[in-house]
């Protein structure tokens, strides 16, 4: 089974350190970067299948970090984490792209079912491209060989 690769955007150190433990111990594999900078260079370096950022963060904050990260690669899902939750951060983080909304402290049945969900959706959006790619190319060959039929018919016909 391929490992899935998710990175970790938080400036604590201890968030980072506890997020790295609970990843790894639900067999994910955990990338960490203490700001939005040093994320965006992990991505563009790597293979990343989810992000977990925190909305405060000097610098790059969460929201900033989520339109580059959609501005990159669109197939990255992205949870937002942060330890002081509103109703007006939540529906922001949604709003923005953000798959769903984690609070601190962390949850680890928690985590680990909102991860897996964000597998499942980038899983379900790639085979959602794939079929409407084999729709097209049917749409598009169906009148053509159609078009061949007429014309083997009218020579067998001769």
């Amino acid at each position: 089974m391929e490992q899935i690769n998710v990175l970790v955007v938080d400036d604590e150190q201890d968030v980072l350190q506890t997020l790295e433990s609970m990843l790894t111990e639900l067999n994910f594999n955990p990338i960490i970067a203490n700001n939005g900078d040093k994320a965006m260079e992990i991505i563009e370096n790597n293979k990343i299948d989810v992000v977990l950022s925190d909305i405060y963060m000097p610098e790059t904050d969460g929201f900033e970090l989520l339109n580059n990260v959609r501005a990159f690669d669109k197939e990255i899902v992205f949870l937002m984490i942060t330890g002081k939750p509103t109703i007006e951060t939540a529906v922001q983080s949604i709003r923005e792209g953000a798959y769903d909304y984690i609070t601190k402290p962390f949850d680890m049945e928690d985590l680990r079912i909102k991860i897996n969900r964000c597998i499942e959706k980038k899983k379900l959006s790639h085979n959602l491209k794939w079929s409407r790619g084999v729709i097209w190319a049917l749409i598009i060959s169906i009148p053509i060989w159609l078009l061949l039929g007429i014309i083997f018919a009218s020579i067998l016909s001769d």
